[in-house]
């Protein structure tokens, strides 16, 4: 509800710029039943390689998504995005490994909201560590729209901290990590720091973490922001 009541005040601003069109077509394409069961919901799992952890500083790099249909992940979905940014990616490439020259031929961040947007629409948006993806997004999403996404979003994150503080006082260290959060259902390890398969490895999480909490899990336990 409070999500609806935002996006009703941000249409009344935005909806006689034409360049929110692509914003505004996500929003009325967007139908949800958080009160059903999981799988009868899509999501869109997405991760960012960026080369700052903050917005203010870092400039993204890439995205990479896929989708989440059925409780089932959709591997021919999977889409890998470079984008080609302002600045060098300096320092930041020791850790997600992309160069400058691979990103020459990215696309630009309008052309690739417009595709993220097609995608997204009616479905809850996943990440590992949201807070900095959807920086990043609603970052653009503002500059290119007048206005933040305000879609759904599930953290897997989240959902595993809020797990482990129930039977635990305090969260082990490297407990909430990508990779040690999939070591506790036994899925494999993955190499870090690619958009594609961390977004992949952030799917196979949500999709162990429904599947292990009940076999009648709906759509709204899964949520972080509604």
């Amino acid at each position: 509800m409070l999500l609806s009541l935002k996006r009703f005040y941000h249409r009344q601003r935005i909806k006689a710029n034409q360049e929110s069109a692509p914003l505004l077509a996500c929003w009325d394409n967007s139908h949800y039943n958080f009160s059903g069961d999981w799988r009868d919901q899509e999501f869109l799992v997405a991760d960012t390689e960026t080369s700052g952890l903050n917005v203010d500083e870092g400039e993204l790099l890439s995205i990479g998504w896929v989708v989440v249909s059925g409780g089932q992940i959709k591997l021919d979905s999977a889409r890998h995005i470079l984008l080609t940014p302002e600045e060098s990616v300096g320092q930041s490439a020791s850790i997600h490994l992309i160069r400058d020259c691979e990103l020459e031929d990215g696309i630009c961040p309008s052309e690739m909201m417009r595709e993220f947007l097609q995608v997204a629409a009616g479905k809850v948006l996943v990440f590992h560590h949201a807070s900095l993806d959807i920086g990043f997004l609603d970052l653009w999403s503002k500059r290119l729209y007048g206005s933040r996404l305000l879609l759904p979003i599930s953290d897997t994150l989240e959902l595993e901290k809020r797990k482990i503080l129930r039977k635990e006082d305090a969260i082990p260290n490297g407990a909430l990590r990508l990779g040690g959060c999939r070591e506790r259902y036994g899925l494999p390890d993955y190499p870090a720091h690619n958009a594609l398969v961390d977004a992949l490895a952030t799917a196979e999480l949500l999709v162990a973490h429904a599947v292990h909490k009940s076999s009648k899990v709906k759509t709204r336990e899964l949520l972080e922001i509604l």
